[in-house]
């Protein structure tokens, strides 16, 4: 049974009106001008599915103008669950899950699993190295709880200990650092053993597909991590003898956060050589890899969010990327009125007018 979102109701949030929105078709189309809503209604689903935004804003901007609280519910055609609902309340989150509230929202990537592609993903090609990291950290979390938990206690081993760093002035307390140390390596190696891994299998699916859309062969993504060493003890070792210049930094200054993926051509990086064009082709079929790499992983295909994508593509390559669209049991995508979406229609395709927030059936 496909996972898909039935209807969707938001109150409060952006600019889209407070009513229930059917979402049945595998094929959803949303039609519209320029900041009319369109992609206020990808969020939405988004944040059915995150509790987050896929734009860099904070949970509070996402209320309407003149609003605090707002909150999205999804009504799903689902083998598992029936309704997500989250509210955002005095600057806190709710989630319910079929009338059961969760209080991690690792319980919602089961619930109804989206991938988005947007403008913003461009970022993981031309932005900082924490970007890319945020993606690939993202892609394992998906079908890996147990990455996700590892990383959470890397998380929170390097904030106590860059905390501990900052005290003293210059002279921390090497007693918790001899305590912190040892967790921070363990929780790092296995970040780093996981990430290798699946750079290399990631690296087996986006090559090809760059090469089929692009003409252009041999791209790979390696990883490049902070640390050289393969052993908690040796990881330690290094730790200790870092820890003057950490703390004169105030920070750790080694680390799964300070890795690094590339993507190379030849044994050459080549992202930061790409045109604006490459660029872009690289984000989208980043997603698009990403995307295929969970539905193997789980047997599940996700949803997809495709926010004004093919604009950026001229007639070949989008006639290309459409023929290696990943999988999925529903996509939404949105488009500008003068663009030819007539031209990808279905039998079954559900296409909206998408004006001042009200979404209307064509």
């Amino acid at each position: 049974m496909p996972m898909r979102f039935s209807s969707l109701r938001t109150t409060a949030f952006r600019n889209i009106a407070d009513v229930e929105v059917d979402t049945t078709g595998k094929d959803i189309f949303l039609v519209g001008e320029n900041g009319q809503g369109k992609t206020n209604f990808l969020e939405a689903l988004y944040f059915c599915s995150y509790a987050s935004s896929f734009r860099s804003v904070r949970d509070g901007d996402l209320a309407c103008t003149g609003e605090k609280n707002f909150s999205v519910a999804a009504v799903l055609k689902s083998p598992l669950y029936e309704k997500v609902l989250i509210k955002y309340e005095e600057s806190k989150k709710i989630i319910i899950i079929d009338g059961k509230r969760i209080e991690d929202r690792k319980g919602l990537l089961s619930v109804i699993p989206c991938i988005v592609f947007c403008h913003e993903d461009m970022e993981f090609i031309s932005g900082s190295p924490e970007r890319r990291r945020w993606f690939f950290d993202q892609s394992q979390s998906l079908y890996n709880p147990l990455y996700l938990d590892d990383l959470r206690k890397y998380r929170r081993v390097l904030k106590t200990r860059n905390a501990v760093l900052k005290e003293g002035f210059g002279r921390p307390d090497t007693t918790m650092l001899d305590t912190l140390d040892p967790q921070i390596a363990e929780y790092g190696l296995r970040l780093m053993e996981n990430r290798a891994a699946a750079a290399a299998d990631f690296s087996d699916t986006f090559g090809p597909l760059y090469e089929e859309v692009s003409g252009i062969a041999g791209i790979t993504i390696r990883y490049v991590p902070s640390w050289k060493f393969q052993s908690v003890e040796k990881i330690r070792d290094l730790l200790g003898s870092c820890r003057e210049k950490d703390a004169a930094a105030g920070i750790c200054l080694s680390g799964p956060h300070r890795d690094r993926y590339i993507f190379t051509r030849g044994n050459a990086e080549f992202s930061g050589h790409a045109s604006t064009g490459q660029r872009r082709l690289l984000a989208l079929l980043l997603r698009s890899a990403q995307a295929r790499r969970f539905s193997e992983k789980t047997g599940v295909n996700p949803v997809l969010l495709l926010d004004d994508v093919l604009l950026e593509l001229d007639g070949e390559k989008r006639r290309k990327f459409l023929s290696v669209m990943p999988q999925y049991d529903q996509a939404f995508f949105t488009f500008l009125p003068e663009e030819p979406y007539k031209r990808y229609c279905k039998s079954d395709t559900l296409v909206y007018q998408v004006k001042a927030g009200k979404a209307a059936k064509l």
